[in-house]
């Protein structure tokens, strides 16, 4: 998974372009701009910082509008808003920001924006009149904001593309299902569900980044990707539970499982050698075709009503799922918190899903 950093970085970009999302009244001041053709340069926020380096303008102190903010940035000079775009704070305010800050942009509008986000810390929009664009600025990157259609066009492709991954992941997660029924898993059969999971989770991810952009555009695309992802967090988690070496601190190697293969880039995603390394299994190539057994954790996951402490108690006690699979009622109804009734329930529900995942792989 990403690192802490990159985590907040993301939120952080996350948040403000949902505050330019269409449907926004941000993004409709924004493009009444853009329609207008004066150009703006509009910054979220007001420091000391901010202060220090800003010159003349005049206070205003206004609830935001979308026609306020087009009346107020047809004069020269920068729009100051609050952080949540509720207040217009101050207009035709000249921004000086340290000349020395680097910058990559061209046209002093583009630069101050640049300048003033990177000494700030605050996003800064810069509305182009000569080029037709609007620009966000935040963490040192710039980013175009694009209209609906656009994004929608790649948002489609892209959803497209996570309808196939996730048929493949239910195939292959299939398979491992039956495999471990027959105690017949390898290194490879890990690797591959692991790898599968990380791909649906990154365009998956793409898609996100998406939604957020679209706002009010994206209420479908939301829902589909939501029912296309539904369980693959947890799915996830749980195949790295059952084969992860040392379990002994469960949520630190899960997470460092995770992080290992988030890691990976492209290439490596597709090396199962690399993989399996980052789970904690041998990863050459003659290790891959080795056995390896499951705890359990993820088949007994599938089982209704059947709460995680019991089966933590059930793993524990018995070792692993071979061992749970071949256990009578009696046997089961003996772990502390099972007793007769839900005996019963999971040697049931065990029975059926040994028989479902067979005959999936077979028939």
């Amino acid at each position: 998974m990403p690192t802490k950093e990159t985590i907040d970085t993301e939120a952080i970009l996350r948040s403000v372009l949902a505050q330019v999302a269409p449907g926004t009244a941000l993004r409709d001041g924004l493009e009444r701009i853009l329609r207008g053709s004066t150009g703006a340069l509009i910054v979220l926020g007001e420091d000391k910082t901010v202060n220090q380096i800003s010159s003349g303008g005049f206070n205003v102190e206004i609830g935001f509008t979308a026609t306020r903010l087009r009346e107020l940035a047809k004069m020269d000079g920068a729009v100051l808003c609050d952080r949540d775009a509720t207040r217009i704070i101050a207009a035709a305010v000249q921004l000086l920001p340290d000349p020395s800050i680097p910058t990559d942009e061209q046209g002093t509008r583009h630069r101050t924006a640049d300048r003033v986000s990177r000494q700030t810390g605050l996003p800064v929009v810069s509305v182009s009149k000569s080029m037709n664009i609007i620009a966000l600025y935040l963490e040192g990157r710039r980013y175009v904001l694009e209209d609906s259609a656009s994004i929608l066009s790649r948002a489609n492709q892209a959803l497209a593309t996570l309808e196939r991954y996730k048929q493949r992941l239910d195939e292959v997660a299939g398979s491992l299902s039956a495999l471990e029924i027959e105690d017949l898993v390898t290194i490879r059969d890990v690797a591959i569900v692991a790898q599968r999971h990380e791909m649906v989770r990154r365009i998956a991810a793409e898609i996100g980044s998406y939604v957020v952009e679209l706002g009010t555009d994206g209420r479908l695309l939301s829902l589909q990707h939501d029912e296309l992802i539904a369980g693959t967090a947890d799915e996830q988690r749980l195949v790295i539970q059952d084969y992860v070496p040392n379990l002994t601190r469960r949520n630190k190697a899960v997470e460092k499982a995770l992080l290992a293969i988030s890691e990976l880039d492209s290439a490596g995603l597709l090396d199962l050698g690399q993989v399996a390394v980052a789970i904690g299994l041998p990863g050459d190539i003659d290790s891959q075709d080795l056995a390896i057994q499951p705890r359990g954790y993820r088949l007994m996951a599938k089982v209704p009503r059947l709460p995680e402490i019991v089966i933590d108690k059930l793993i524990s006690h018995f070792g692993g799922l071979q061992k749970i699979l071949a256990a009578t009622v009696e046997d089961l109804r003996d772990v502390e918190g099972v007793g007769e009734a839900r005996a019963r329930t999971i040697r049931e529900s065990l029975s059926r899903l040994a028989e479902s995942s067979l005959l999936e792989r077979y028939v």
